[in-house]
């Protein structure tokens, strides 16, 4: 194995928290307010059952080949020549992601933060960062995720905490208006969100106790549907319908916060929340590419490729898009199709075929025996 470190289950479950929310907790609520309308805190619950489905789909697969991961067992399971082109479909798919994410961060902090600072500045200091704690390996990551993730959550609850005397519930009413088909629409885009728990299959091999892989999968889906429903249900409750047509609505929120006229302007929060989440979620995309990157090529070190493969990073992060609206167009509208067939669909048709496969082996070795 490539990776001699070991993790716990908590600790992966802390590293996907920010891996899945860090970039969609500001945008979750402009998102599926478009569709949901006042129904937009029901979209997260539904939008949670692709994760849910993720996290079994990764755990039955790593049962059937316990120290191995995704872009290894493809070839196992389809053959070598298509198993290296799934491996390699796989490495293109979370490079392209990873650049979306970099972009988004790049927006976010060039765009609200530091107007005059070149973005291409803003994601590579980023990227360098990030590029150390996955060259220290999976444990590093892990432990970095220990220290930062609760502080990032406290963070956030202490935010939704200050704005409870701003908030309006008549903005929740009529409920389910015109039935569960809002909110369901709604759940499309956070559920493409969602199916990024595939990305427990590079970690699963790495766990100290894999029985447990399972249930700390479930832990953290059901604590990132937590976190989506609070901040559609704060952002209704504070805007109402305006919700759908602010960029980053928990941005907005943070200057709603004046606490006896000191504890006022919490905007660097959120920028700490933000940066913080987001260097976790990078983190975690870039080592699971350089590490499915690195056995894809059969090497015995995933180290040399961290720092090729964070400049091309850096690259995918400039062509993702040509601007924010570009960006958000996309990832409320094919973007939802592209992540579900790549981390939903095609996992599920890897799983049948290997339990097809195993079905015939042992069929051949009882009638050998």
């Amino acid at each position: 194995m490539i990776e001699k470190g070991k993790i716990s289950g908590s600790q992966m479950a802390i590293m996907m928290n920010p891996a899945i929310f860090a970039t969609v907790l500001l945008l979750v609520p402009a998102i599926t307010a478009k569709h949901a309308r006042q129904d937009m805190w029901l979209s997260p619950i539904w939008a949670s059952l692709v994760g849910f489905t993720a996290v079994f789909l990764a755990y039955k697969l790593n049962k059937l080949y316990p120290q191995q991961t995704l872009v290894e067992y493809s070839e196992l399971i389809l053959g070598k020549v298509f198993g290296k082109i799934i491996g390699a479909l796989y490495l293109f798919f979370y490079l392209h992601v990873s650049g979306i994410v970099v972009r988004e961060y790049g927006e976010f902090v060039a765009g609200t933060f530091l107007p005059h600072t070149p973005m291409v500045f803003v994601f590579g200091t980023m990227l360098l960062v990030c590029s150390f704690a996955v060259y220290g390996g999976l444990e590093v990551i892990g432990r970095c995720s220990e220290i930062i993730v609760p502080v990032v959550l406290l963070l956030y609850l202490m935010i939704f905490i200050m704005l409870i005397k701003d908030l309006h519930i008549q903005n929740m009413f009529p409920m389910m208006e015109d039935g569960l088909t809002p909110s369901f629409l709604g759940s499309i885009v956070p559920q493409s969100w969602f199916s990024e728990y595939i990305l427990i299959t590079f970690f699963l091999p790495y766990l100290a106790d894999q029985n447990k892989g399972l249930k700390w999968g479930m832990i953290s889906v059901a604590s990132v549907m937590f976190f989506m429903v609070l901040t559609n249900f704060t952002s209704l409750l504070l805007f109402g319908n305006l919700s759908s047509r602010l960029t980053y609505p928990v941005m907005v929120a943070t200057r709603y916060i004046s606490i006896a006229e000191f504890l006022e302007h919490l905007e660097a929060i959120v920028m700490a929340i933000w940066v913080a989440g987001t260097f976790i979620k990078i983190t975690v995309f870039y080592y699971a590419l350089v590490l499915g990157t690195a056995q894809w090529l059969k090497l015995t070190d995933f180290r040399p490729l961290v720092f090729p493969i964070g400049f091309l990073l850096i690259v995918f992060g400039i062509w993702s898009a040509p601007n924010l609206q570009e960006l958000a167009h996309f990832l409320s509208t094919s973007a939802a199709f592209y992540f579900l067939s790549i981390q939903i669909i095609f996992p599920i048709i890897l799983l049948l075929i290997a339990l097809i496969r195993k079905k015939f082996q042992q069929k051949n070795e009882m009638t050998a025996g």
